[in-house]
């Protein structure tokens, strides 16, 4: 292993000051509700919005300001991730009757959550295909009540348009105008105007995975997503300028953001580097990416795929491009990934927007052990029972053994009175 360019150290930060600042906020909302959050609304996004729950009438006005054929984009991108989401839905099946033994019956259901949040961040870009990525799985899951909040745009009094437009349009029942780690109390915990819901989804700054992290328990949540990573395993049959143009595309959202090349090829590596540096110069994003880059831009070449393999599955990142010419050859090793991108035609931004599968991805090498948002995320699956005569005496032996072999003489004498 060679490394042509390394990343600098991620220092291990000290998070008191950030835990302290969100549990104040948490703390807040509970006691003061609505006046909290406009008290943060008008510090944080220097709003004066009187309510903080959106108007018909102001999602019809996003919808006047979009052109034809941002809807047509919107709509077909939405068509192509509800698709995925019904199929995944569908590969979830019932069990109705199973018996282990003659005379126990077993199933489970799958059942939606009552309520959900889907929070769409709204700093430096309008992230419209994130309304799509939440909302439309939770209404494919069948969830009763989706709710939609994102922040309003710095000193005004609304979402980003297209932000509203796309919400409405995944069909989110309700959306409000609130962000940051207020929001993630008020949908916990509930205000006067905001009644709270059973889970909360989506990415957002380090205030707003803090405030997840906090409130879980009270509201059940996707996972807690950092910094945007990608990770790209590359032989000598790739084209660095697009190797460059996926590793820049993560690197755009946010300085801490990672992207990773593993090759096979000296010569890829160097020439990759340079393409990066070449886009750089015209990149109209390219105060951000270039400090993502220099800071934690790594390229690194492997003796064979196989080292490529072992460091991916180490890394567990958020997206994994396999830009080899045989990808199928390594598919089978590669377990740790929030989502797999097979072959140079594929390109990691597709998945972000419009091919179907969710980018709502776990980062931090969260990847370990859970897979992105999907329709699954918001359904849960409950089991049940019943038992005849017969069975329920032939079990009762065994269990009322077992409790008392564990202590549990209430247990045992609840079996025993079935013998």
């Amino acid at each position: 292993m060679k490394y042509i360019k390394k990343a600098k150290e991620r220092t291990a930060e000290d998070n008191r000051k950030l835990r302290q600042i969100v549990s104040d906020i948490i703390d807040n909302v509970c006691e003061n509700g609505d006046a909290a959050l406009h008290e943060y609304s008008r510090r944080f996004d220097d709003s004066d919005r009187e309510t903080f729950r959106v108007s018909h009438e102001e999602i019809e006005a996003a919808y006047a300001r979009m052109t034809e054929q941002e809807i047509a984009d919107l709509k077909e991108a939405k068509a192509n991730i509800e698709a995925f989401a019904n199929a995944q839905k569908e590969a979830l099946s019932p069990i109705k009757d199973f018996c282990p033994t003659p005379g126990i019956h077993l199933g489970h259901r799958i059942i939606p959550v009552s309520s959900c949040c889907c929070y769409v961040p709204g700093g430096s870009y309008p992230l419209f295909s994130t309304a799509l990525m939440l909302i439309t799985p939770a209404k494919v899951a069948g969830v009763n009540r989706v709710c939609a909040t994102a922040p309003v745009v710095h000193g005004t009094a609304s979402i980003h348009y297209k932000t509203l437009v796309a919400m409405d349009l995944a069909g989110a029942d309700e959306i409000y105008t609130v962000g940051g780690a207020q929001a993630i109390a008020a949908f916990s915990y509930g205000t006067e105007e905001i009644k709270p819901v059973d889970m909360i989804v989506g990415p957002g700054n380090q205030f707003v995975a803090e405030a997840k992290r906090q409130c879980y328990g009270q509201i059940g949540i996707d996972f807690i997503a950092g910094p945007s990573e990608v990770l790209v395993i590359a032989d000598e049959c790739a084209s660095p300028e697009v190797l460059a143009a996926d590793l820049l595309a993560q690197c755009e959202h946010d300085p801490n953001a990672k992207g990773f090349l593993l090759t096979t090829s000296e010569e890829l590596a160097k020439s990759t580097i340079a393409a990066v540096e070449a886009e750089l110069e015209t990149l109209e994003t390219a105060g951000i990416a270039r400090q993502s880059w220099d800071d934690y831009g790594e390229v690194l070449v492997l003796d064979d795929l196989a080292e490529a393999v072992t460091i991916a599955n180490d890394l567990a990142p958020e997206h994994l491009e396999v830009n080899v010419a045989e990808p199928e050859k390594i598919l089978e090793d590669l377990v740790n990934y929030g989502s797999l991108f097979l072959g140079g035609n594929t390109a990691e931004v597709f998945g972000d927007y419009a091919s179907g599968t969710n980018h709502t991805l776990p980062t931090v090498r969260a990847a370990r052990y859970t897979g992105g948002v999907w329709a699954g995320t918001f359904l849960k699956v409950c089991t049940s029972q019943w038992m005849t005569p017969e069975a329920s005496r032939g079990i009762a032996p065994l269990v009322n053994r077992m409790a008392k072999g564990e202590g549990l003489m209430g247990h045992a004498l609840a079996a025993e009175k079935r013998m």
